[in-house]
């Protein structure tokens, strides 16, 4: 029996973080296994998905849903009206959230736990509503995906979740568009960045308290600020709320260089990560941690922590620090002056991502709605 699965996709950002990279990668290879996918989407997001999953169905969800209130007020009471319309044997919620009264098994993604764990990196509002938010899917979903086993032991522990409920589905990576860079792709986004010809270390995330910015930002003033050509540093990726990043920026020293080019196009994330000495995510603590995947992917030598997921992803072909300043610049420091390490890392890097797709991950996602459609809307994997 082929299964109908209805996916909820009106939480995606148009500017794709995380969360819609997700989405991205997995729903196409998911449209091509046994199953019926039917996709809701913001009016903005239809003709995408239409074109690059042609077997799919692509519905529009009220326009008045681009506001986050009018959303989830529609996710209760329009989400389940339409999964009976389109006589959906699954309801996948794949951002936290669900409807209390879904009408039919339900599959969650939960994405990390550091609400839980960390919720000084968030603000109070928002850690307030995703802790909620997972406990409901804790008890009410039939089945949670979670991107990691550590966030799996996570949401275990702080959610009191049965292990038996979640899914283990590790993110892949699109090596057609993640993959290391031509000379000319690097001469592209070095000369839009205002870096032409010039050396930089490259960070690639939102600006939010969790990622670790300002400890980074002065990891690499202590690595760089006494050496002849200092690297930049160049901070891509959407503003958050992390209100100490302005303040570690105006400290810089006279002589370095901070460039903040805001959201970067996927076109040109190849060219930004395998042209950097070295990618450097000091996070607190991820979910998965796409972001070292997909510079590990494009030969970057990549520097992050071994906090929470970010060993899964990164194994032994990335180095570690701790999330401390002076931790930062020594492994910087050290990586710096290595050009046979940096080489070394980078290649197992590509060997390792490889090992990360998106069509393995979809099997596991067909996994769960198979498993949540046989033991009904509230029932264990």
């Amino acid at each position: 029996m082929t299964l109908r699965v209805l996916v909820d996709v009106t939480a995606i950002p148009q500017d794709r973080g995380g969360v819609g990279r997700y989405l991205d990668g997995v729903l196409p290879p998911l449209a091509a296994l046994a199953v019926d996918l039917v996709l809701v989407a913001q009016p903005h997001d239809v003709e995408g998905f239409a074109r690059r999953m042609p077997s799919a169905e692509v519905i529009a969800a009220p326009a008045a849903i681009a506001r986050r209130p009018v959303r989830l007020a529609w996710e209760q009471t329009g989400l389940p009206r339409l999964a009976k319309a389109c006589r959906a044997d699954v309801l996948h919620s794949p951002h936290y959230t669900m409807p209390v009264l879904a009408g039919r098994p339900v599959v969650v993604t939960v994405h990390d736990a550091t609400f839980f764990t960390d919720p000084q990196v968030h603000s109070a509002v928002k850690g307030r509503f995703f802790r909620a938010a997972t406990r409901l899917a804790g008890r009410r979903a039939a089945v949670l995906i979670a991107p990691s086993r550590a966030t799996r032991s996570e949401v275990v522990r702080e959610a009191r979740v049965d292990p038996a409920k979640i899914c283990v589905a590790w993110h892949g990576v699109d090596t057609s568009v993640f993959r290391p860079p031509a000379e000319d792709d690097r001469a592209r986004v070095a000369a839009s960045l205002g870096l032409e010809g010039r050396r930089y270390l490259a960070f690639l995330g939102t600006i939010e308290p969790r990622k670790n910015v300002p400890e980074l930002i002065r990891g690499w003033v202590a690595a760089v600020a006494d050496t002849p050509d200092p690297p930049a540093l160049v901070l891509a990726g959407g503003r958050g709320w992390d209100d100490e990043v302005d303040a570690a920026v105006a400290a810089v020293p006279p002589g370095l260089t901070v460039v903040r080019p805001g959201y970067v196009p996927l076109d040109d994330l190849p060219g930004l990560l395998g042209g950097a000495e070295v990618v450097a995510y000091p996070s607190l603590g991820e979910g998965f941690g796409l972001p070292v995947l997909e510079a590990m992917a494009c030969g970057a030598t990549v520097l992050t922590t071994d906090r929470l997921a970010l060993p899964e992803v990164g194994g032994d072909a990335v180095a570690y620090c701790g999330t401390d300043s002076a931790s930062i610049a020594a492994q910087l420091s050290r990586l710096l002056a290595d050009a046979g390490e940096r080489r070394r890392l980078a290649g197992l890097a590509r060997e390792r991502a490889a090992q990360f797709t998106w069509e393995r991950a979809a099997e596991i996602h067909l996994d769960a709605y198979r498993a949540a459609a046989a033991n009904g809307p509230t029932g264990p994997v």
